[in-house]
């Protein structure tokens, strides 16, 4: 906003205004008076810019963003950590720590003995997504008897980097269209939003008769939630035992269920022809990679959507993006040659391309 007001420019100003008849040269005495304070009015000016640029939400930096935020009772959520199954071949203290690659983990919780395996929820000690990636075979910190083997297998709650910059813009102006207040739908997608490991939520009110309302989530990975996540979820809104009486973030009178999302397996069949000097062999690894991220652009949609639908000419459109690739042809989507339309509560999961 004040990109023209220089050093140079504000010197020249002031020494317009000393009369003609002093000497304003370079080393002057005058010159040399008034050049520290031209110097020191150019650094108001960019302190000035900044305050202008600073002082509205669609061009604040992240710190002042945050302030602005507070006005409208957000917060950027903060980095979670992962939950993970970790199996054992014998019981452990709660608490006891294990290390996998550079990061560590701690049991937090038991889940289960299934033919002489224990099972325990771990959680990564470093938040973010890096907890998410790493699974195979653990090594004790904390020494535990006659361990023989331990592992991560599954990520149960997928860990959640800090938001980013623009996510929390993107959530301060969707904050105007909406008030979250009092159990209302947009309260709903708010909260439950905001727990970890969820992705995005569609609100069913009335589900099952007056009062009730079900939750269907998706995790934050954008795919479906497990039994873990679902049962985080639930204990948080409504728990189990004490619906409807306002133990958890639901208010008194609403009974919530929590529920994830249904995952469809979609096989899709076409007939590909190659520009010479190309094969299946060639082109089927950028294949898989196109379709799973369509996939997972409609997965990450699926909350704004009433139902989605896996369509033909998008798959076509995209495979004739990949090199290799000239034409396509008799797309069948699970064995019909048409589009495949989801239910409210479903998700497309690449089942197989050939």
């Amino acid at each position: 906003m004040y990109e023209d007001q220089t050093y140079e420019e504000i010197l020249d100003r002031s020494l317009a205004r000393v009369t003609t008849s002093v000497d304003k040269s370079e080393g002057s005495v005058v010159m040399n008076a008034v050049a520290p304070t031209s110097a020191e009015h150019t650094q108001i000016y960019i302190e000035l810019g900044g305050i202008v640029t600073n002082g509205y939400a669609d061009t604040a930096i992240r710190e002042y963003l945050i302030k602005r935020c507070k006005e409208r009772g957000i917060t950027p959520d903060e980095a979670t950590p992962a939950i993970l199954r970790g199996e054992f071949s014998l019981e452990i203290p709660i608490g006891a720590r294990f290390n996998l690659d550079e990061l560590n983990y701690k049991a937090i919780a038991f889940i289960e003995l299934v033919e002489g395996i224990y099972s325990y929820q771990m959680e990564c000690e470093t938040v973010g997504t890096e907890g998410n990636k790493y699974f195979g075979d653990l090594s004790a910190i904390t020494y535990v008897g006659d361990l023989t083997s331990a592992s991560l297998t599954e990520l149960l709650i997928p860990a959640e980097d800090e938001e980013d910059t623009e996510t929390l813009r993107a959530r301060y102006y969707a904050s105007f269209d909406s008030t979250p207040y009092g159990g209302n739908k947009q309260d709903y997608i708010t909260k439950t939003n905001s727990l970890a490991g969820v992705g995005k939520t569609k609100v069913i009110p009335i589900w099952d008769g007056g009062g009730t309302v079900k939750l269907i989530i998706i995790d934050s990975d954008f795919n479906s939630a497990t039994p873990t996540l679902v049962d985080s979820v639930q204990q948080a809104m409504d728990p189990i035992g004490v619906q409807g009486q306002g133990v958890g973030i639901a208010p008194i009178g609403h009974t919530v269920t929590v529920v994830s999302v249904r995952d469809v397996s979609v096989i899709i069949k076409v007939t590909i022809t190659y520009n010479e000097g190309y094969s299946w062999a060639g082109v089927s690894t950028a294949v898989n990679e196109v379709m799973e991220t369509y996939f997972l652009e409609m997965r990450r949609d699926w909350a704004n959507q009433d139902y989605l639908m896996v369509r033909v000419s998008q798959i076509e459109t995209r495979l004739l993006q990949i090199a290799g690739i000239l034409d396509v042809t008799g797309t069948k989507i699970n064995g019909v040659e048409a589009n495949l339309t989801l239910e409210y509560d479903q998700v497309p999961v690449l089942g197989g391309i050939s």
